[in-house]
C-alpha cells in the first residue's frame, strides 16, 4: 500500500494541498470548521507527515524544548503540565530534559534540543551564568526563562516574587510567636533558594530581629529525603528551633515525617511552612502550610511567549512577567495571637 501524501489529503476535505499544510504546521491560521474537515481526512486516511524531511524544509520541527531542575518536584510536574496544555494546543510537542540541579546535564539537554531542531526553548537554568543561552539563541532557536527571571530587556521570563514568598513565610512564623526560627534549604547556587533566603531576612529586619539569628541548613537536593536528614541535623543539635521555614514543600514533608516519628508536636512544639503549595500539602499527616506559586499558569504563560517570540519575530514584544506567591495557612504552623478585647 502507498503512502498517503498531502495532497490525498487535501482532495478527500476539499482544500488546497497548503492549508493542509497550514493546518499541520500553523493550526492556528486555520478556521476551526476547516480545521476539523482537514483532521477527519488525516484520520481517516492514516496519513503521518515526514517529521524530518519537514523539519529540513523549515529548519526548525514543530517541537520545543523543556529543561527542569526536578520533574520528581510536582511543582515542575505541574509547570510541565500547562507547557503541555499551550504547546499541544498550538501543534506542538514538547521534548522534557531533567537538569537535576546539573549544569552538565543541562548543556547536554540542550545540545539535544539543537540537534532535535526545536523551535524554542523553556528552561529553569541551573545557576546565574547563562552565558551558554546566548549561543543557543544564536542558532536560531527562542529562549524563554521559566521560574527565573530575565536579567536583560531582550529576553522573555516567567517567574514568581520568591523575595516576597520568603518574606511572607517569615512574616507569618514570627506572626506566630517564633522566636528561633531555622531555614532549610537546597544548594546556594539555586537562585529560588537564594531569594527566598533574601526575604527571610528582609522580614526579619522589619520585625527588628538580626537576619543572622535564622539558622541555615543547606542540603544538597530540595528532596523529601533531604528534609529528613535536615531535620535529624536539628533534633541531634539538642535545641530545636520553634520554627522552620523550608525552600520547598518536599523538604518539608522531610522534615515533617522526622519531627513526628520523634514525638515532637508540630506546630505545638515547632511550627512548620513549606514553599510551591504542592497537592501533598493539604494531604499530609498535618497538613501543611505552605507560599503558593501559580505552576499551572506558569507554564502557560512562558509557552505563550516563546510561541509568540517563533512565529511573530519581528513584532514579538519581550516581557518579563512577575506572579505574586500567596501565604496558604494549614495546621502546621501556630495562628497569629488574638488581640485582647479593651475594658
Amino acid at each position: 500500500m502507498s503512502s498517503v501524501s498531502i495532497k490525498d489529503v487535501a482532495a478527500a476535505a476539499g482544500v488546497s494541498p497548503g492549508t493542509v499544510s497550514n493546518v499541520l504546521n500553523r493550526p492556528e491560521k486555520v478556521a476551526a470548521s476547516t480545521r476539523s474537515r482537514v483532521e477527519r481526512a488525516i484520520r481517516e486516511l492514516g496519513f503521518v507527515r515526514h517529521g524530518s524531511a519537514s523539519s529540513l524544509r523549515a529548519g526548525h520541527s514543530r517541537t520545543i524544548g523543556l529543561s527542569v531542575i526536578d520533574i520528581g518536584n510536582p511543582f515542575f510536574t505541574d509547570v510541565a503540565a500547562g507547557v503541555e496544555d499551550v504547546a499541544s494546543e498550538r501543534g506542538y510537542a514538547v521534548i522534557l530534559g531533567n537538569s537535576g540541579g546539573d549544569r552538565t546535564k543541562e548543556q547536554r539537554n540542550l545540545l539535544v534540543f539543537a540537534e532535535q531542531r526545536v523551535r524554542g526553548v523553556l528552561i529553569t537554568p541551573t545557576d546565574e551564568d547563562l552565558a551558554r543561552l546566548d549561543r543557543i539563541k544564536e542558532r536560531g532557536i527562542s529562549v524563554v526563562f521559566v521560574d527565573h527571571p530575565a536579567t536583560r530587556p531582550d529576553q522573555c521570563s516567567v517567574a514568581v516574587n520568591d523575595v516576597s514568598g520568603g518574606a511572607l513565610a517569615v512574616t507569618h512564623l514570627l506572626d506566630g510567636g517564633a522566636e528561633r526560627i531555622a531555614y532549610v534549604t537546597g544548594p546556594t547556587t539555586i537562585r529560588q533558594c537564594q531569594d527566598r533566603r533574601t526575604g527571610a531576612d528582609q522580614a526579619l529586619i522589619a520585625a527588628g530581629r538580626d537576619p543572622e539569628s535564622l539558622q541555615e541548613i543547606v542540603m544538597p537536593t530540595m528532596t523529601a529525603r533531604s528534609g529528613q536528614l535536615a531535620a535529624e541535623k536539628l533534633i541531634d543539635q539538642g535545641a530545636l528551633p520553634d520554627a522552620i521555614f523550608c525552600a520547598n514543600d518536599l523538604l518539608a514533608l522531610g522534615v515533617l515525617r522526622v519531627l513526628m516519628h520523634a514525638g515532637i508536636r508540630v506546630p505545638a512544639d515547632v511550627a512548620l511552612i513549606g514553599y510551591d503549595d504542592i497537592d501533598f500539602a493539604s494531604a499530609s499527616a498535618v497538613t501543611l502550610t505552605s507560599i503558593r506559586q501559580p505552576t499551572h499558569r506558569l507554564g502557560q504563560v512562558a509557552t505563550e511567549l516563546l510561541l509568540d517570540e517563533c512565529d511573530n519575530p519581528d513584532t514579538h514584544a519581550h516581557q518579563q512577567i512577575m506572579f505574586q506567591p500567596e501565604l496558604i495557612i494549614r495546621e502546621s504552623t501556630r495562628p497569629a495571637p488574638t488581640p485582647s478585647p479593651l475594658g
